[in-house]
């Protein structure tokens, strides 16, 4: 296992409470796209209670496409990469989401001290931590709600969301969020901006920690 001594994890605030990440989501129009209205939206948040969850639309109602233009970084919007038309195609792969329209993700943490891991060494350890990665669009939703998720050289991967091809084999690509540096194919107006990129399932990098949480469901308690 690579060495994880130069960790220099950083404190997040916690999330926002669930009626102001729902607000959030109103405010942004994802309640349109995922087919809900703002009161199911509302209802759902006041329901779900507790403190310190995450509010997630399920991927079948707003898949990534539709919310990562939605993110903001210095005023640019985010954006996937050109040679990922497939993003969307990055399904939950042994991971159990609630049947309904409408989740909560406890305990999120960014996997900072996995940070020159790959994706094929993080996701044992996390399994070990009784730790379930997270989607990409979970990933969004995070960093839509917790802008400070996405700091430079602290991005995260979210290895829950893979590809799996015709002939039954996982992609080699797996799915991270960091933010762009306008170099190729990103264009030079698009420094600084929030990028929804892929990594190699057997790379490692310094900058990436493996994004998590600790369950699923459809209450934060």
């Amino acid at each position: 296992m690579p060495d994880t001594t130069q960790d220099t994890s950083t404190v997040l605030p916690e999330l926002p409470d669930l009626s102001a990440q729902a607000e959030r989501l109103i405010e942004l129009g994802v309640h349109e796209t995922a087919g809900l209205s703002a009161a199911e939206i509302r209802d759902f948040a006041a329901a779900a209670g507790g403190e310190g969850a995450l509010l997630a639309v399920h991927p079948d109602r707003a898949p990534a496409s539709a919310l990562a233009p939605l993110l903001r970084r210095d005023g640019k919007p985010g954006f996937v990469v050109v040679d990922t038309p497939d993003v969307d195609e990055f399904t939950p792969e042994a991971v159990e989401l609630p049947h309904a329209p409408l989740y909560v993700v406890t305990g999120v943490d960014r996997g900072d001290h996995l940070s020159n891991w790959s994706p094929e060494e993080a996701l044992p350890a996390l399994t070990k931590e009784d730790r379930t990665p997270l989607l990409l669009t979970e990933g969004i939703h995070w960093v839509l709600q917790q802008p400070r998720a996405l700091e430079r050289n602290r991005c995260f991967m979210t290895i829950g969301s893979r590809l799996r091809k015709p002939n039954g084999k996982l992609d080699a690509r797996t799915p991270a969020i960091w933010i762009s540096n306008g170099t190729g194919r990103d264009g030079g107006e698009r420094r600084h901006a929030p990028k929804v990129g892929w990594c190699w399932w057997n790379n490692r990098h310094t900058w990436l920690g493996f994004a998590s949480g600790t369950g699923r469901g459809t209450d934060a308690a």
